[in-house]
């Protein structure tokens, strides 16, 4: 069971089968306080196998990419392509609050272990099945990655320079579209237990990937709707003056000038002798400033100005000034910072079989009496066989057999 006694999703169980493009909506659950089952073919999940890996070793338990997704989960190792193996889930369902799966559409009807097949044995099932375009319409078969998604769903059409191709946001390990996908999918299946709540009956939750993007498009699609405009990428320029991402002394900084601030603006460029003309009396007209000359002056002035400041110092001066002003953080920045810090939004966790400590992201959210807490580290493949078959009625003879023949 999970070890977060007082998780707000303590009593639920979980059947986890899904593979990387749902790892993080069970992961929810179990650092919630589900009891989330991971269940792997004999030998292991093939998402043991993407890297990167502590101290590049890929034996054993060492998949920081497995680590990460799977805290507070229990693994036992089953064969679905045999008649006992798909016998031993229907048990499992039986005794199960939901399902995350992500086998292609038909897949699991194809194995007799279907959604209607679950559910006629446990009504109060809730499946949420997760794939590329959903279970219905002309591209339901079709194969996609997550930049692939990103692509189709609009997204990527957004990213970049308006006179170059478009660019993808993150990098390799920054799967967009998964997690989109995998928190609606979380969101679906909370609701659809709330729902349960009332009508003591399980739901199906068929959610698509692709659907999953076009939600982080905001006001672009209900401009387009009324407008017939295509929004053009525009890299982190504006029309107006002091809007984008600007270089200083030690990296970068996103300033968003919003007119009313013209006047602080100025005075906080001339502590340094670098407002120049900006303190004539026509700089104060904002149709002034946005002719395209003046902006280019303008934001001459303000990268001077920013050149003489690291951007942490540039973020508290501004920030008490009242503008919205950020550093661009890196990686190793965002572990750092005092505010996440504070809120104790990195977790530390012990790996004795690692030899160290290593830190995992927390939620974003804070639960005054139901934290989020991690537990367990990930399991090894079938540590859990022993206590998770037994709790179905299998004897030690029998997990014998079914280990011997290759089942779990």
């Amino acid at each position: 069971m999970s070890d977060i006694s007082n998780g707000p999703l303590q009593g639920l169980r979980v059947l986890d089968l899904a593979d990387e493009k749902a790892a993080y909506c069970t992961k929810l659950f179990a650092n919630l306080g589900a009891d989330v089952i991971k269940i792997e073919p004999p030998g292991g999940d093939p998402s043991r196998k993407i890297g990167p890996f502590v101290k590049d070793d890929q034996h054993g338990n060492k998949s920081l990419h497995w680590l990460h997704y799977n805290t507070n989960k229990r693994s036992i190792t089953l064969n679905l392509q045999t008649t006992d193996g798909k016998h031993l889930l229907r048990k499992l369902s039986d005794n199960a609050d939901i399902i995350v799966e992500t086998f292609a559409p038909g897949v699991m009807e194809e194995m007799g272990i279907g959604w209607e097949v679950l559910s006629k044995s446990n009504p109060r099932l809730i499946m949420a099945s997760i794939t590329p375009f959903g279970h219905k319409g002309p591209w339901k078969n079709y194969k996609t990655s997550d930049l692939v998604s990103v692509a189709l769903g609009g997204l990527l059409s957004t990213c970049g320079w308006p006179d170059r191709a478009p660019e993808k946001v993150g990098g390799p390990q920054a799967p967009q579209a998964y997690h989109m996908a995998a928190v609606q999918a979380a969101v679906g299946t909370l609701v659809a237990l709330y729902e349960r709540s009332k009508t003591r009956r399980g739901r199906h939750i068929d959610i698509s990937i692709h659907a999953s993007v076009p939600v982080n498009l905001m006001i672009s699609v209900p401009i387009y709707e009324r407008t017939g405009e295509i929004k053009k990428r525009e890299g982190d320029k504006h029309s107006d003056a002091g809007h984008g991402i600007f270089a200083c002394k030690d990296g970068y900084i996103d300033f968003r000038l919003r007119f009313q601030k013209w006047n602080k603006f100025v005075e906080w460029l001339d502590k340094d002798g670098k407002a120049g003309e900006l303190k004539e009396e026509k700089w104060k007209d904002i149709w002034f400033r946005k002719e395209p000359e003046n902006v280019r002056t303008i934001d001459k002035h303000f990268r001077e100005f920013l050149l003489m400041h690291t951007k942490q110092e540039l973020y508290v001066d501004g920030q008490k000034r009242g503008f919205e002003i950020a550093p661009v953080n890196t990686v190793q920045e965002v572990t750092e910072s005092v505010q996440l810090r504070e809120r104790r939004y990195f977790i530390p966790q012990e790996h004795p079989e690692l030899g160290r400590t290593l830190e995992y992201l927390g939620a974003p959210f804070r639960m005054s009496l139901t934290p989020w807490k991690i537990g367990k580290t990930a399991p090894l493949a079938g540590q859990h066989n022993r206590e998770v078959y037994q709790e179905t009625g299998l004897n030690q003879t029998e997990l014998t057999a079914l280990t011997q023949a290759g089942i779990i």
